[in-house]
Formats: structure tokens, C-alpha cells, sequence
């Protein structure tokens, strides 16, 4: 078959919003890529491009908190794709915990470099930037604290989410990558300092996340029987002996708290000088990770054993940070949630807590959008139990760093930063991850390695990586499904209620029929309708409608150029991108558009389905429907994150490929 690809200059604003999924996805996995070929079933192809990116795809096929879903069209008409569990279904067929993994960069390792990386901790960031460090060809060696890699994926997660054996596999595919080093016990300012690595490498990456949990200040929080959520998350994990009693009590919004809760059922801003800044934690995310880290806990608890397990959070019901379908099913596996309510001390008898006292909330953020909650005067209300877990966020413990080591510390206790580079007030050390932004998703943890490796490289070699190419393939005969609004999302398979015992993973996932039906539903937002016909080709715009007339969208409009209101920040934009608009403008100066006669197509790309009606209607063959693809620039096959927003250029034709 022979495939046609031109050769044009592509907005990257107006490209971005045609890659929603792809945008909103921290380390900028093509989604719909992926998504569309398991709807072919080519599944194979749909795993590379899942994997390429993403150095940690298996597991955010199981825990990711799935932004893309977020920003998918789709959801605009009925529900979102379910991309983090076709995700899933492609790391199970072919991902380093499969039977049959694929190793995706086989080729893509450049020659070693003549400079040693450093990196502290073997979290989601430093795993992360030694994956793609490794592929430019640096040796690396990563530090890790604890006897395991994989910092909170393997400490902080249940193993009913996230199993232990697939984070160890992904380690191992990670450490395969290049020359890449693994040292477990070695932990900053213990066996080692900042400094040292300084001298003995020409970069230091410190990625040591998050893991001191945050104290509630009332009465009685150390009482015995009060423990701290992550504290909790790091026993079990560990497999050390946990005693709770039979009654628990798990104060927080959040999806790790519910975790905690399930999980115990199955087993009884201040400026720096050179460009560093520290950076305002994102309430967005704090809000978010602490939710993820009320859902661990609270369903933990359930886990190991408590008979009762209750759940206080400051939020009403619809507010909680938690995701929907978290809450939803720690309630289903038996969790009672107490919403509105925030603690105002623990009460105890003879040294141990027996109750929580709380009042009902009356706002949680003041009118700036601050946290900053209130209370009902005289609404006390008491919950009796025998143990009590703090899920209220998390901090990063950076005792470890020294005057010595040159390291800026924000007042809030984060690292500051340059935010363009990842690098610290010490030239050649770099930071990211939860140190810096505070708690955060995995995968912006993933993004930050990708940032950091490239900030690195930059650093050492002054390489700017270049932006993408973009693939402009012209579709002949393009279609999509007669019946594509009449598909619905399914159930994503889950255990049922009987058997969610021990660390059995909760969801099973998608099969390959399963897995083809719903990526049917993807609407294609990198494939556009072009209008780009020219006099010399005979296939200039005739004016005859029916392009309009058939769209089941009504998202074309042909209208007359007087109906259109042409200000000035708008021709100024035109005429900035006049190279990019040569064949719809012709001509035509930007700023003639409010005084000429003529007729303009109008298209709300936002409603548009990508069916193909319009150009099969086309007598003249005015409009094509045009496929734009995202390739890296380099041999590795890395995009950085920072390069997709740079001038984009398509790529040149393949040989005996006719270009328009």
C-alpha cells in the first residue's frame, strides 16, 4: 500500500490541542496512537509506542492517575477512553513482566560518554532519568536508601494495586537499558553526602521523593494506638509485623488512605540567585496524592484485619480528592466514610487513643482558594475506636543535605530549583520529584527524570535536543465506525468482593476482545480535516455546501467574510503565522480580511469526529484528511518534554512517496 506524506510547516499550538490526551500526559505518551492500533489489533506496534516514552509504562498501566482520561474528547460525549487500562493490557502481553517482553531499545543506545552520572534514589524521577541518561550513552550509578528499588511504587503501594513483581521486573528492564549501576543501602548523609558525589561525578540527579508523613497538630497524637499513614504503607510492604485492633479509624481525603484501609482487610516560595526559584507545591496534586494515600490506608487496614474501618475526611462526599472510582470501591469492600468532618483531638484512656473527637467542616479553603479550613462552633461529634492512621500528605526529609553540598532549601522544605533545567544552586547537582514540587502522580515523576536527563546532558555537552519531526501522512479513504457514538465504555474487570484476600491484585483487566471494543471508541484527534485546494491541482473550493451538508456534527459553517469580525489581536496572530496559512490566505494581507468580500469555512475542531464525510463528499477534492504524527528528531528515539514546544517542521517525503 502506498503511503503519501507532504512536506509543510505545522503550527505546535494549533497541533497541541488536536493531541489532547497526548498533552495533558506529563511525559507525552502518544495515547491515541497506541490506542488506535489495538483497535486494528496490532498490539505489538501499540506496545512500543505505550513504552517507548514512558521508561515505567507497566506501571502506570496498573497505578497511573491517568490525566489523558482526563483531557479525552471522548469524554466531552459520553465517558473517556479507558487508556491506563489498555495501557495495562499491552505491558501484560508484551512488557517485562509478560511471558513474551519486547525490548524496545534494542538500537537505541548511543556510544558511552566520557562523563559518570550520579543519581539518589531508585523512585519513579531516578529511575526515570537513568533509563534515558543510559540511552544517550552516560554510565550511571543510582544510590537507593532502602534494600529495594523502586521507592514509594514498592514501599508505599499495596501490593492488591500494584503487585511487587512487577515493579522488580521493571527495575530489572531499567538497569538492562545501558550502564546503568544499582547500589541498595546506601543512603544520603549516611553513607555518603551530596558533596562527595560532587567530586566524584561530573552530575548528581537527588530523587528522594517524599516519604516522611505529615503530623496533625491537635491533642493527643501521641497517644498510643496513633500511627502515621506512611509509616503504616512502609511496615506492610516490608512484610514487618503491623498489630492494629479491630476498630480503625483513617483521618484523610485521599486515595492512598482508602489504600491503606483495603489493604488491611486481607491480612489482620522565595527567589534564588541564578534563575533557581522554589516552587509552590500544586494543591491540585497535594490534594490528589493525599486522597491516593487515604484510599491505601484505609483499605490496608481492612486488609490486615480490623472488623471495622472508618474513614473521617474534611471534604462533603462529592469534594474528596480521592478519584470517584477509588471511593466507590472502598465503599463497596466495606469502608464507612464520615465526610464533612475534620479532627479536633484524640481521645484517650490509660495512654491509648479510644475515640476521635471532630467537628463538622464548614468551608476547606478560604475565598483565595488557600487551605485553610473551618469549623461549626459546638458540632463536636465522636467516633469510638482503637486505632487511628494519619493520612494527611506527605513531606521529603532532606536532613541529609549540608551547608557543603550548596543546595538551596525553600522555606516550605522543598529543593529549590531552576524550573527550566531541574538544576539546583549547585551547578552540575539537579533535583526533582516530590523534594522539589512536593507530592506529586508517578507519572510526573516519570516527566521529571525525562526533564532531568535532558537538563543533564545539556549541562555536560551544551546539546540542545531538538523538537519532534511531524509525519504528515495524507489518508485515502479514511473512515471511522458506522456506529462510533452508539459504543459505550465497559466495566474494567475487577475481582469479585469474595476473593479480594491478601495482596491478590483488585483488577484484572482488559482481554483482547475487551481491549479492541473499547479503543473502537477513540475519536482520532490527530487525524484533521485540511482544506488546502489549489487552482494548479483543479482542486480549488467551488462554494457548493456539501461539505456542510453532510457533516452529522454541524461543525462546518460556509459564511461570508462580513459576517466575521476580524480584531486586531487576531490579524496580529495571522500575520505572525502568515507562513503557516499560504494556502488559506493566498494573497490576502491579514489585515484586508475585515475589508475584502469573499467566504471563509468556519470548523469547531472540538466537535468534529474525524469521520471523513466531508472529504469523501468533496467534489473537487478541496479537503483531505491528513494524519499528524509526532517522531523523535534523534537516534534514541527520545522526545524531550521540553523540545515538544519548540517550532515544528514536517518531515521531508519518504522516497516514492508523491508529495501535494
Amino acid at each position: 500500500m502506498l503511503r503519501r506524506f507532504v512536506d509543510k510547516k505545522v503550527d505546535g499550538d494549533w497541533l497541541n490541542t488536536n493531541f489532547p490526551c497526548m498533552m495533558a500526559c506529563p511525559a507525552h505518551t502518544n495515547a491515541g496512537r497506541y490506542v488506535a492500533l489495538i483497535a486494528e489489533g496490532r498490539f505489538e506496534e501499540a506496545y512500543r509506542y505505550a513504552r517507548e516514552p514512558n521508561p515505567l509504562a507497566s506501571i502506570c498501566g496498573r497505578v497511573c492517575a491517568h490525566p489523558c482520561e482526563t483531557a479525552c474528547r471522548r469524554g466531552e460525549i459520553d465517558k473517556p477512553i479507558a487508556i491506563r487500562a489498555l495501557k495495562r493490557f499491552l505491558t501484560e502481553r508484551y512488557g517485562p513482566e509478560s511471558r513474551h517482553p519486547i525490548d524496545v531499545n534494542a538500537g537505541r543506545t548511543q556510544a558511552k560518554l566520557p562523563f559518570r552520572i550520579a543519581v539518589v534514589g531508585a523512585g519513579p524521577v531516578g529511575l526515570s532519568a537513568a533509563h534515558d541518561l543510559a540511552l544517550m550513552g552516560y554510565p550511571v550509578t543510582i544510590f537507593e536508601a532502602s534494600h529495594v528499588a523502586g521507592g514509594m511504587l514498592y514501599l508505599g503501594l499495596p501490593e492488591y494495586r500494584l503487585p511487587h513483581d512487577v515493579v522488580e521486573a521493571q527495575v530489572r528492564e531499567i538497569l538492562s537499558t545501558g550502564d546503568i549501576t544499582l547500589k541498595l543501602n546506601q543512603a544520603a548523609g549516611r553513607d555518603f553526602s551530596i558533596s562527595d558525589l560532587r567530586h566524584q561525578f561530573d552530575a548528581v540527579l537527588v530523587a528522594v521523593g517524599a516519604h516522611r508523613s505529615r503530623d496533625l497538630t491537635i491533642p493527643g497524637v501521641n497517644l498510643d494506638g496513633v500511627y502515621k499513614g506512611i509509616d503504616f504503607l512502609l511496615n506492610v510492604n516490608l512484610g514487618y509485623r503491623f498489630t492494629i485492633g479491630k476498630k480503625v479509624l483513617v483521618i484523610g481525603g485521599g486515595n492512598v488512605a482508602m489504600d491503606v484501609a483495603r489493604s488491611a482487610a486481607r491480612e489482620v516560595l522565595r527567589q534564588h540567585p541564578g534563575g533557581v526559584e522554589s516552587i509552590e507545591p500544586s494543591q491540585a496534586s497535594l490534594t490528589a496524592v493525599a486522597g491516593r494515600e487515604m484510599m491505601d490506608i484505609s483499605l490496608s487496614a481492612l486488609r490486615l484485619g480490623a472488623q471495622e474501618v472508618h474513614l473521617v475526611c474534611l471534604e462533603n462526599r462529592g469534594e474528596m480528592p480521592a478519584s470517584l472510582e477509588e471511593i466507590e470501591e472502598a465503599e463497596e469492600e466495606g469502608i464507612i466514610i464520615h465526610a464533612g468532618l475534620g479532627p479536633k483531638q484524640i481521645i484517650g484512656k490509660d495512654g491509648r487513643a479510644v475515640a476521635l473527637e471532630a467537628l463538622k467542616t464548614k468551608s476547606v479553603f478560604d475565598a483565595n482558594r488557600r487551605f485553610n479550613p473551618t469549623f461549626y462552633e459546638n458540632s463536636e461529634t465522636r467516633l469510638d475506636c482503637d486505632t487511628i492512621i494519619m493520612a494527611i500528605g506527605q513531606a521529603p526529609n532532606l536532613d541529609f543535605l549540608s551547608p557543603e553540598d550548596g543546595v538551596d532549601v525553600s522555606p516550605r522544605g522543598l529543593i529549590a530549583i531552576n524550573p527550566q533545567t531541574l538544576m539546583t544552586s549547585a551547578a552540575g547537582v539537579f533535583a526533582g520529584g516530590d523534594c522539589v514540587f512536593g507530592p506529586r502522580l508517578i507519572i510526573d515523576s516519570v516527566a521529571d527524570g525525562k526533564r532531568a536527563a535532558v537538563g543533564i546532558d545539556e549541562f555536560l555537552r551544551g546539546k540542545e535536543h531538538p523538537a519532534p519531526i511531524v509525519e504528515v501522512e495524507v489518508l485515502e479513504r479514511h473512515r471511522m465506525p458506522l456506529d462510533l457514538l452508539d459504543l459505550t465504555r465497559p466495566q474494567i474487570p475487577m475481582l469479585p468482593l469474595n476473593r479480594r484476600t491478601g495482596v491478590t491484585e483488585v483488577e484484572i483487566g482488559f482481554d483482547a476482545e475487551a481491549a479492541m471494543a473499547e479503543a473502537q471508541r477513540c475519536l482520532h484527534c490527530w487525524v484533521n480535516t485540511v482544506f488546502e485546494g489549489t487552482p494548479e491541482d483543479g482542486t480549488e473550493c467551488i462554494l457548493c455546501g456539501g461539505c456542510v451538508d453532510v457533516c452529522p456534527e454541524n461543525c462546518l459553517e460556509l459564511v461570508s467574510l462580513d459576517r466575521i469580525t476580524f480584531n486586531e489581536a487576531t490579524t496580529a496572530q495571522l500575520a505572525d503565522v502568515r507562513e503557516l496559512l499560504g494556502v488559506e490566505l493566498g494573497d490576502i494581507k491579514a489585515d484586508e480580511l475585515g475589508v475584502i468580500t469573499g467566504s471563509a469555512m468556519l470548523k469547531d475542531e472540538s466537535r468534529c469526529l474525524r469521520c471523513g464525510l466531508c472529504a469523501a463528499r468533496c467534489p473537487v477534492g478541496t479537503i483531505t484528511m491528513e494524519s499528524f504524527n509526532l517522531l523523535p528528531a534523534e537516534p534514541t528515539g527520545l522526545i524531550s518534554v521540553e523540545a515538544i514546544d519548540r517550532p515544528l517542521r514536517s518531515r521531508p517525503p519518504l522516497a516514492g512517496a508523491p508529495a501535494r
